[in-house]
């Protein structure tokens, strides 16, 4: 295994008391790149004439190497660790959202109209008629983050507690990318039912439901279950997000290589919420010739250990994985790191497209075979390509909330998958950029108005949208 870039995930900022002498602080430079560590800032705090005071930014690969990387700077003679703190947990203290107020509320009249007995007006009207909720309340711009802690990025069941870092950063983007009031809801359960209970029960406070992080098969019967319940969208990343992305970004690696979205061969490794998600939405856009493996192997109908949603999708060909791959044109992995071989991947037809999406470890590390691929993606941020589910699921709920959806269609994940692709231009494609950046600007508003278009071509959308220009 080849090892890992540094990374901001695993950040330090380190205080240190340095002799005010030439190259003091170039051995701490070299030390800190001899393990493995990247330097990034470094500000002067104080500085007299025997001694410096420093603030640095080092990115490690690991929480383990961070920890090297102070040691050895403290073994330096004459320097001194003042400090030193992990910077993704610092941000972390406190959580990383907050509830604001849009209003003033300075006299007795604001709170009189804001709450008690103003407010008994709003109560009233919205009772005579429902529909005004929308207008008079959040409902209109929020959506519940919901989850069971079941299945928590790669870590497998946290349980609800250990799972709210990651439903407060799903709000965070939320916010950030599309201007949605998004709200992390951690239920301390797993049973389908009370699942699908908890969310109905809280739903008239949110115009739409994001399901993040809850293990499959489940994660199908909830999502489903809620979809039949409810007349909001309700949405599982995990599942569409990534089928969303990862759609687009085949659509430009296909064009570069110059194959056709219907002749390929696609196989997929992981047969989750993922996998079986991207293989529906592939299926959709007109691929006919797909293989998913799973732990076992391929998903063959020659096996009598799979569930409905794997025997759909269910081969006459057997095998293992390196199987599966042999002569396919694209591999999509949703799975385990370091599950593919170079020689693995010497056996795909020319110009193979890989996209090893396993985080924080891909099933192959781009490395080990980028000159051997036309395309190579990953889900980190540190190589180019990286499959983003950020990419979707803002301006799909904000199309979905303009638009006041009754619920997001197969249509919907399509039209956003192109709209995603086609801010790539012709010019600027090549090997390491088939994807917008997860900053560009523009992609949440392209998503937004396309999310739009589709509901009103499939009769879901309740409200009429001005349609605008994407730099609008």
């Amino acid at each position: 295994m080849v090892d890992l870039n540094p990374s901001a995930s695993f950040s330090l900022k380190i205080e240190l008391e340095i002799p005010n002498r030439p190259g003091a602080l170039a051995s701490i430079m070299s030390t800190i790149a001899s393990h493995g560590g990247s330097l990034g800032d470094i500000v002067l705090l104080q500085r007299n004439l025997k001694f410096t005071h420093r603030e640095l930014m080092v990115d490690a690969s690991s929480s383990e190497q961070g920890d090297q990387i102070v040691d050895a700077i403290k073994s330096l003679p004459r320097v001194k660790v003042l400090s030193y703190a992990d910077r993704t947990f610092a941000i972390h203290q406190g959580g990383k959202i907050t509830v604001e107020s849009k209003l003033p509320l300075n006299s007795q009249s604001d709170l009189a109209m804001a709450y008690t007995p103003g407010v008994g007006r709003i109560c009233r009207a919205i009772a005579e008629q429902p529909e005004r909720v929308y207008d008079l309340t959040i409902k209109s711009n929020t959506v519940a983050v919901v989850t069971d802690g079941s299945a928590v990025l790669g870590l497998g069941n946290l349980g609800a507690a250990a799972s709210l870092p990651v439903m407060e950063g799903k709000a965070l983007l939320f916010k950030e990318f599309a201007g949605i009031d998004a709200f992390p809801i951690a239920l301390n359960t797993q049973d389908t039912e009370e699942i699908i209970k908890a969310v109905i029960d809280f739903a008239p406070v949110f115009g739409g439901v994001n399901l993040e992080d809850i293990a499959a098969p489940r994660c199908f019967e909830i999502e489903r279950r809620l979809r039949e319940k409810l007349d909001i969208p309700v949405f599982h990343d995990d599942q569409h997000g990534t089928a969303i992305v990862v759609l687009a970004a085949l659509y430009n690696a296909l064009k570069l290589v110059g194959k056709d979205l219907t002749e390929v061969k696609i196989v997929i490794n992981g047969a989750g919420a993922a996998g079986i998600a991207i293989a529906l939405l592939l299926r959709k856009a007109g691929v006919s010739n797909i293989v998913i493996c799973d732990s076992k192997g391929i998903i063959s109908q020659q096996r009598e250990d799979l569930n409905e949603k794997k025997q759909e999708f269910a081969v006459t060909e057997t095998g293992s994985l390196a199987d599966g791959m042999k002569d396919a044109d694209v591999f999509l992995g949703v799975s385990a790191p370091g599950v593919v071989t170079p020689e693995m991947v010497y056996t795909m037809a020319e110009e193979a497209i890989v996209f090893a999406m396993a985080n924080p470890i891909p099933e192959i590390q781009p490395e080990l075979v980028y000159d051997d691929v036309a395309v190579m993606a990953t889900g980190r941020s540190d190589y180019p390509n990286q499959i983003n589910n950020v990419l979707a699921f803002p301006g799909v709920f904000r199309g979905a909330l303009d638009c006041r959806a009754s619920a997001i269609t197969t249509n919907m994940y399509l039209e956003a998958a192109k709209a995603i692709a086609t801010l790539v231009d012709d010019a600027d494609l090549d090997r390491e950029h088939i994807i917008p950046s997860v900053f560009d600007p523009r992609v949440a508003k392209a998503v937004a108005k396309a999310v739009c278009l589709a509901a009103k071509q499939d009769h879901v959308a309740q409200k009429s949208v001005p349609q605008k220009n994407n730099d609008e």
